[in-house]
Formats: C-alpha cells, structure tokens, sequence
C-alpha cells in the first residue's frame, strides 16, 4: 500500500505521522509533499502550540527517500532537480514553522529521516533508536539544504564523521554528538514525548515563538538590527505577559491565551 502522512489534534498539540511501515517509514515523493503541506498549515493555526513529528509503528521514525522510486523519479541530474524541489519545501517548512516541534523517535532513523528530526526543536528516541546516512553507499550526496541542520546542531566535525563514514550508530553515541536531546527506555518513548508537549503546550505561546525565533537568528552570524532587538520587549505588550506575572503572584497556574 503507498504511505501516507496522517496528521491528529489533541487540543493544542498536533501529531503528524508518517506512515510506510512496511518499508520502514521510507517517504515517497507524495509523502514528502503531503509533510510539507501538513506543516504550512499547521504554521498558520494559532491554536496548535506544539507539534510532535513521529513516525508510524515501533520499528521506524524514518529510513529516509524510498530508493526504490530512484529509477523513475531521480536517475539523473534534471529529475534530482525537480525531486528535490519536494524535499527542500519540506524542510523548510518544518524549519519555518513557528510553533515548537519535537521529534518523537522509535527505531531506525536513517539518511532523509535524520535529516527531518534534524530539522526539529526538539528530539526525544528511544535506546535502541538508530541513526545515520549512509549515503555514500549509494553514490549520492547530502545538499547543502539538507545538510545545514544537521551541522547545526552536531556541528561540523560530527556532521563530517556521520556522512564520511557512512555509519549507522545507537543512540547512546547520537546522544553524545547532540543529535538528540533525550533518551529513554523504548516502552517511555510516547510518555515522555508527549509530557513534553504537554508542559510546552502549558507555556505562554506567543513566548515559546520568540525563543524559537531567537535562537534561529542568533545562528545567523549577522549583527541583530534595531528593530530585531525591539522584539526583546515586546512580550510586556502582551495580555499573556499580565496572566503570566498575575498568575505567579497568586500561586495560580495561569491560562495563555496566545495574545
């Protein structure tokens, strides 16, 4: 059966699943245009404040393109142009969005999936994950777009080691290069991913964008221009911000409104 991408809400968290498991998660071209599209609109719903990405089943979050599509859809460099288009658009729209995202990781997390989590703000798997992208293997390369995450936040020596040698490791060792911020048993993978989103989602919204959008730009080696070192202040215009300071003098929980 061809995959799908499923997205579901509960309240203020959104879930979007990819589905392919019997080839382990593998996104087709219409899979990775349908991520796309799910993360667009998700980006202009205010009511989402978190979004967990994840992938269907146990065994994989992502093993990455369906390589079997190669000999239709990317045999030579005019259709890699055009497949890539797919891939790119979705990235950046997982980069773009402005809510917070977690990775919800289980089993394999390979080559185009890494590349995905990379892309999130948060990445939470289970001990016997495993990552890597092997792709050298295949006589391929890892674009300039799809690599830029993964140096992000691995930096560039581990980011050199992982595509050079082509292995697939634990989760353990992706812990140690900053790949992941969290491992836990494989059975608490769901219950700490979504308590996370929980005590995400529980936030003053409108904050959690700032800090999302501030650490964003401060990757970007360019010097903060005066109207970006305004938005420091904007939060004190916010009726979140009188429910926020309100709520802790009284020792109440307060209730955001994202406004």
């Amino acid at each position: 059966m061809p995959g799908r991408v499923h997205l579901t809400r509960d309240g203020a968290i959104a879930t979007v699943v990819i589905d392919h498991q019997e080839r382990l998660n593998a996104l087709s071209t219409p899979m990775w245009h349908e991520l796309g599209g799910h993360f667009r609109d998700l980006s202009a719903d205010d009511g989402v404040r978190c979004i967990v990405l994840r992938g269907a089943g146990d065994k994989a979050f992502a093993a990455g393109a369906d390589i079997a599509a190669f000999e239709t859809e990317r045999y030579d460099v005019a259709s890699a142009k055009q497949y890539a288009k797919g891939i790119h658009g979705t990235l950046a729209a997982i980069d773009h969005c402005p809510q917070p995202v977690i990775a919800l990781i289980k089993g394999a997390c390979i080559g185009g999936g890494l590349e995905l989590v990379s892309r999130c703000d948060m990445r939470i798997c289970g001990q016997s994950s495993r990552f890597g992208i092997p792709v050298n293997r295949l006589g391929l390369v890892v674009a300039y777009e799809e690599m830029r995450a993964l140096v992000d936040i691995a930096g560039p020596a581990a980011a050199l080691e992982i595509v050079l040698e082509g292995r697939v490791f634990d989760a353990a060792e992706a812990s140690a290069k900053g790949l992941v911020n969290r491992v836990v048993p494989d059975a608490d993978v769901e219950k700490e991913t979504y308590a996370t989103a929980e005590r995400i989602a529980a936030a003053a919204p409108l904050v959690n964008r700032w800090h999302k959008k501030f650490v964003k730009r401060l990757l970007d080696p360019r010097p903060l221009s005066e109207a970006e070192l305004e938005d420091n202040y904007a939060c004190f215009g916010t009726e979140d911000f009188q429910i926020g300071y309100r709520a802790f003098l009284a020792k109440a929980k307060p209730q955001f409104k994202g406004r």
